[in-house]
């Protein structure tokens, strides 16, 4: 991938710059299934015409979205009340979004969070969401196990925030947490097992972990439980192959190394409610068109 979406959200360089219900086939309780899209996938339209955009995919046969792009108080530029309109106007639900949780969101001489991030909970809360997906890890935060056990009371605090507002806080993982270890320890794992399982609601990729070595099925196995939502997405060899740097990147569901399906399936009986199509590289479909065909074989695996 050429920049990464928590580097992306980070920085703000978006500023302005579908869902399928079906009963869920785990725990013999009746639960909603929820098909959606990550609005990265197409962040150079949303850069463009978000309000365009969402009625494109809207027309596609998305009913779900799940943002990347709030800044200053705003959703890819629009007010609160008016980017709910064109959610509404197209038929969207929006439950979820992702702003990333780092160094810079406490204020270390108050020993509290700034009141940027307070906001942005208070305005997830408004646009009317229900979980709060921080990506990634701060890495300035996860060179020393000192360091790092701040991170996660920031986030179970930040859990427990967004569970006074109404909000869920979670965790989507990247791929700077399946090469790097604290103590003996993947720090993926890590995450896992020192935050509040309570308070920090998790949320897998299927693709970002590819690379450095982790698999989802493995994870899924390994916390039964854990996660409520997931990015699916699937990752092929870049051709040709680059002298350094990634040597994958994200292609259509079904054109690359991962088994997806069979992920997608297993996940479906462990209770996952949240499937989140989300493709960031395009190297034979322009980004709404990848976005069309994820959808059909979303459908044809049936959602």
């Amino acid at each position: 991938m050429n920049i990464s979406r928590r580097t992306f959200i980070r920085n703000g360089s978006l500023a302005l710059a579908g869902a399928s219900f079906l009963p869920s086939l785990g725990n013999g309780k009746e639960k909603k299934i929820i098909l959606g899209i990550q609005l990265y996938s197409v962040r150079s339209d949303m850069a463009k015409n978000p309000a365009g955009t969402l009625e494109k995919l809207a027309k596609m046969g998305y009913k779900y979205v799940e943002h990347a792009g709030y800044e200053n108080g705003k959703f890819y530029g629009y007010s609160i009340p008016d980017f709910k309109k064109i959610l509404s106007d197209n038929g969207l639900i929006m439950e979820s979004g992702h702003s990333f949780l780092g160094a810079s969101q406490w204020n270390k001489s108050a020993h509290d969070f700034t009141d940027e991030w307070k906001k942005t909970i208070a305005d997830s809360k408004a646009v009317g969401m229900k979980y709060l997906i921080s990506p990634g890890v701060d890495e300035s935060l996860c060179t020393n196990m000192n360091d790092f056990r701040h991170y996660m009371d920031m986030f179970n605090k930040t859990g427990q925030l967004c569970k006074n507002t109404g909000l869920h806080f979670a965790y989507h993982n990247e791929n700077y947490e399946f090469n790097h270890s604290l103590d003996g320890t993947v720090l993926y794992d890590l995450l896992l097992q020192s935050s509040d399982k309570n308070l920090v609601w998790q949320q897998i990729d299927t693709g970002n972990m590819y690379e450095p070595g982790g698999r989802a099925m493995d994870y899924l196995k390994k916390y039964p439980g854990r996660f409520f939502s997931m990015h699916v997405k699937d990752e092929m060899k870049k051709e040709p192959p680059p002298q350094k740097g990634n040597e994958y990147e994200s292609c259509p569901l079904g054109k690359g190394v991962i088994p997806v399906k069979q992920i997608v399936d297993y996940a479906r009986k462990s209770g996952i409610k949240y499937f989140i199509v989300e493709q960031e590289d395009y190297p034979d479909l322009n980004p709404m068109d990848a976005a069309a065909y994820d959808l059909k074989v979303m459908k044809g695996w049936g959602f």
